[in-house]
């Protein structure tokens, strides 16, 4: 038992900034006010300390331990995590950013089988929970989850005005109504359900989001979403005194399949955009973040529809893995799945060497997976690349089917890439799939 510190306070609002603690718990702490010789005293019982991540995004993020694969065993399984505390927000908009939330869903509590599954999409994020339990098996220290997330939500709704400013995001056009279904308006819900957490102190973020954008301003998404991690992350620094990093660690997941009646390049678009055209990140535009790849993980049987895939369980494995590598610098964790190092054009073999930075698994061949860009006589078409020799870390490809210039290739660039966990290509050991990529090919 210590006295920290009194405040002189001049505002109805307040800080102390606590001595860093080790982890652990449970311990209370206690507030008192003396006004005019009466004291009113406030007491926060069972308060661990550890790491709070926050998760956020639209409905895949939603989604409740209720409505993913096997739910009825993992509602069960909560007994041993009695250390990983989750907390929800209301779903609510602002058009002004508030220093306070509005409602809660979840007050701080301990997982139960009732707030786990609560209901389709109303509290507590499936992701979330499953991320929070992969690392509080890995730390064995107290976990807090706060889920934040609207589904059917464009980036524009998340993403504070000055951050849209700097992209150039035209004020608010017509919404395209098939893939918006939530609030869209700028910057609503960073308003009213991320800026009231700012002054809080967060190890980090989880990010699932980007469909709602397929058809809404989806060119500028290699901007606006580096630009939201940026914004949160200066913000969240700002608000904290400084307890929160400034580049604190941001995950994300790359987004699945989807059946989609209309043949469009949205999702490989998307998927591209997430990371801000690198293909892969950690990068330059997105230092410190991390990505779960997920477009093995289709669900054609969903009762939710396709576009929401029930096996949150590998999402969050995946997650959790860069999670180790980036947030807590885990060292030799393989935390990503193979990328390209260099392709070469072996044109009086009619074949393409594709040389990975990791060691590959070639699980199946396939023959339309990979495609390059042939030109002649200035048009251009995409052809198939059938999948020829490979060892461990190079793959050849044939492409005597083009007739001209090959210029480009490109790697699972479509909506609905492959069958569940049957994609052509993942690591041999951590079973992480190689991420979708185009490149552009120079002799």
């Amino acid at each position: 038992m210590k006295k920290v510190t009194s405040v002189k306070a001049h505002s109805n609002t307040w800080m102390v900034v606590l001595d860093p603690m080790k982890p652990g718990g449970p311990f209370e702490v206690m507030a008192q006010q003396t006004l005019e010789k009466i004291n009113f005293t406030m007491r926060v019982h069972d308060v661990l300390f550890g790491d709070v991540w926050l998760c956020s995004g639209q409905s895949n993020m939603q989604m409740t331990v209720l409505q993913i694969l096997n739910a009825t065993r993992e509602l069960s399984n909560t007994a041993a995590y009695q250390s990983v505390r989750i907390f929800s927000v209301s779903p609510i908009q602002a058009e002004q950013e508030l220093e306070d939330l509005v409602a809660v869903d979840l007050q701080w509590s301990k997982p139960t089988e009732e707030n786990l599954g609560h209901g389709n999409f109303t509290y507590m994020s499936a992701v979330c929970w499953l991320f929070g339990r992969h690392l509080y098996d890995t730390l064995q220290y107290p976990i807090g989850l706060i889920s934040s997330s609207w589904g059917g939500t464009p980036i524009e709704a998340w993403s504070s005005r000055r951050s849209l400013k700097a992209c150039g995001v035209p004020k608010q056009g017509s919404v395209p109504s098939d893939t918006v279904t939530g609030p869209a308006k700028h910057s609503v819900l960073w308003n009213a359900m991320i800026h009231p957490l700012c002054s809080m102190t967060l190890k980090g973020v989880v990010w699932y989001q980007g469909e709602s954008n397929i058809n809404y301003n989806m060119d500028l998404y290699n901007c606006t979403f580096p630009a939201l991690i940026e914004d949160w992350r200066q913000t969240f620094h700002h608000g904290s005194q400084g307890q929160t990093e400034q580049y604190f660690p941001f995950g994300f997941v790359q987004l699945s399949s989807y059946l989609s009646k209309i043949r469009s390049d949205g999702f490989p678009q998307i998927r591209w955009h997430q990371t801000a055209d690198f293909g892969y990140v950690p990068n330059l535009k997105m230092p410190n973040t991390f990505m779960a790849v997920a477009m093995d993980l289709c669900d054609r049987e969903s009762p939710f529809g396709s576009i929401h895939p029930r096996d949150k369980q590998t999402v969050a494995y995946r997650l959790h893995l860069g999670a180790r590598a980036v947030a807590y610098g885990e060292k030799n964790l393989t935390f990503q799945g193979p990328l390209p190092e260099k392709i070469e054009r072996l044109a009086h073999k009619g074949l393409l060497n594709v040389t990975y930075y990791q060691e590959i698994q070639v699980q199946k061949r396939d023959n339309k997976i990979f495609e390059i860009s042939c030109c002649s006589d200035h048009q251009c078409k995409w052809l198939p690349a059938s999948m020829n020799t490979f060892s461990t870390q190079t793959l050849t490809l044939t492409i005597n089917s083009c007739h001209g210039t090959v210029v480009a290739l490109r790697y699972a660039w479509t909506t609905w890439p492959c069958e569940y966990k049957q994609c052509p290509l993942y690591h041999p050991s951590s079973a992480l799939p190689a991420p979708p990529f185009i490149a552009f090919i120079t002799d």
